[in-house]
C-alpha cells in the first residue's frame, strides 16, 4: 500500500475489548488518508489488533494490570491500592514512547486512554469520552487527574457529539474546560446491514476478569430457558475460533469484526455490557438492548441508567438478572441510528504540520 511516508503509533488501553475495537474505524481512515500505521498495545487488546490487521508492525507496551474486585463494591478501592502500579506502568510506557520516536521516525501518536502514550517532540493524541470520571464520592479528584494527564497531549478527542442529543451526558461534556476538545461523533467499526434474522437473542460478553467470567457462568443458566435461537460470544480471544452446538444456542469463543458485524444485523436483541464502545455500536446499528453493567463500574451503571432514562433500553443489576427480564425490551425503542461523520482530513492534519 502507497503511504504517505508519516508513521502514526496508534495505542488503545488493554481494559476489556472497547479501546481496542474502537480505534479500528480510526486505523482504518489513516490507512485511506495514506499514514503508515503502527499498533501498540498489551494483552487482549493487543491480540485483537493483530488478528484485525496482521499486516501492521505492533509493540508491546507495559501492562496497567487493571483488575476487577471479585465484589464490585471494592472495585474502586482495589483501584486506589494498585495506582502506585499503575503509575509504574505509565512512566515505563512514556519511556518507551520516547525511544519509539525516534527508531520509528513518529510524527504522530494517538493513545485511546493510555496516560503515558505521548511525545512532547511530535502531535499526540488522546481519545476518551470520560472528561468526568465518575467514582462515586471521589468523582472530582478522579476527574483532576484524568484531565491532568490529558493536559499532556495537543488535542483530546471526544467520540460523541458536543450537543445534545449525545451518548455520554455530563461524563464527556464539561461546564467549563481549557482542554483542547475535538467531538469526532460516535466510533464504530460496524455497518448496519439488512440481514434475514436467524437469532432471536446476541449475547456478548467484554470486560476483564473475574467479572466476564462471573456474568458469563450467570447467562449460561439463564439462556436455556430463552425461547428462541441464540449466539453466544464469551469475548474470550484465544489462538483459535471454537464454536460449540447446545440446543438452541450456538457458542463462540470470539468472533472477528466482520463476523460480529453479520452476527449483530442477524440478531433481534442484544444482552451485553454498558459499556460506552458497546453503546455506540448499537447505536451505529439502531439495536435493540438489554443491559447488564459490571458491578462497582461507575461509568457503566452511569450509561444504563441514562440509556433506560432516554427510553432506549432497560437495565438489572448483575445479581438480579433472569431472562424474564428481557420481557421489558418491548416497551423501549432501541439505542438511536445518530448520524455524524468524522472530518477525518481536518482532524489529521494535525499530523500534516497544518
Amino acid at each position: 500500500m502507497e503511504t504517505n511516508g508519516k508513521n502514526i503509533l496508534v495505542a488503545p488501553l488493554n481494559w476489556g475489548l472497547g479501546h481496542a475495537t474502537r480505534c479500528v474505524p480510526i486505523i482504518r481512515e489513516l490507512q485511506k488518508n495514506k499514514f503508515n500505521v503502527i499498533i501498540a498495545s498489551d494483552g487482549a487488546a493487543l491480540s485483537m489488533m493483530q488478528k484485525e490487521f496482521p499486516e501492521l508492525l505492533s509493540l508491546s507496551l507495559p501492562s496497567y494490570d487493571i483488575e476487577y474486585a471479585q465484589n464490585g463494591n471494592d472495585f474502586k478501592w482495589k483501584l486506589i491500592k494498585n495506582s502506585p502500579k499503575l503509575l509504574a506502568a505509565i512512566i515505563a510506557e512514556n519511556k518507551k514512547i520516547r525511544h519509539w520516536v525516534t527508531k520509528y521516525e513518529l510524527t504522530g501518536i494517538i493513545s485511546d486512554n493510555r496516560f503515558g502514550v505521548y511525545s512532547k517532540q511530535i502531535p499526540s493524541v488522546f481519545i476518551t469520552h470520560q472528561l468526568k470520571v465518575l467514582s462515586g464520592d471521589t468523582t472530582w479528584i478522579s476527574s483532576k487527574i484524568h484531565q491532568f494527564f490529558i493536559k499532556k497531549f495537543t488535542a483530546c478527542w471526544v467520540p460523541d457529539f458536543q450537543e445534545k442529543p449525545n451518548l455520554t451526558g455530563k461524563m464527556g461534556h464539561l461546564k467549563s474546560t481549557d482542554l483542547v476538545l475535538d467531538y469526532i461523533g460516535p466510533l464504530s467499526r460496524l455497518e448496519k446491514k439488512e440481514r434475514v434474522k436467524q437469532y432471536s437473542l446476541m449475547v456478548i460478553l467484554s470486560g476483564p476478569e473475574p467479572q466476564r467470567t462471573l456474568l458469563e457462568t450467570i447467562l449460561i443458566k439463564e439462556v436455556q430457558r430463552f425461547n428462541g435461537t441464540v449466539i453466544f460470544i464469551k469475548g474470550v480471544l484465544e489462538p483459535e475460533q471454537k464454536m460449540t452446538q447446545d440446543k438452541h444456542v450456538t457458542y463462540y469463543n470470539f468472533m472477528t469484526t466482520l463476523e460480529l458485524e453479520e452476527a449483530f444485523n442477524a440478531s433481534e436483541l442484544v444482552l451485553c455490557r454498558s459499556g460506552y464502545t458497546t453503546i455506540m455500536d448499537l447505536s451505529k446499528l439502531n439495536k435493540k438492548a438489554f443491559f447488564i453493567p459490571t458491578p462497582g463500574q461507575f461509568e457503566q451503571e452511569y450509561l444504563a441508567k441514562k440509556m433506560k432514562r432516554l427510553g432506549f433500553a432497560p437495565f438489572v443489576k448483575q445479581n438480579d438478572f433472569r431472562i424474564e427480564n428481557l420481557l421489558e425490551v418491548a416497551l423501549y425503542k432501541g439505542l438511536p441510528q445518530l448520524q455524524m461523520e468524522a472530518d477525518w482530513v481536518r482532524l489529521f492534519e494535525l499530523f500534516e504540520g497544518k
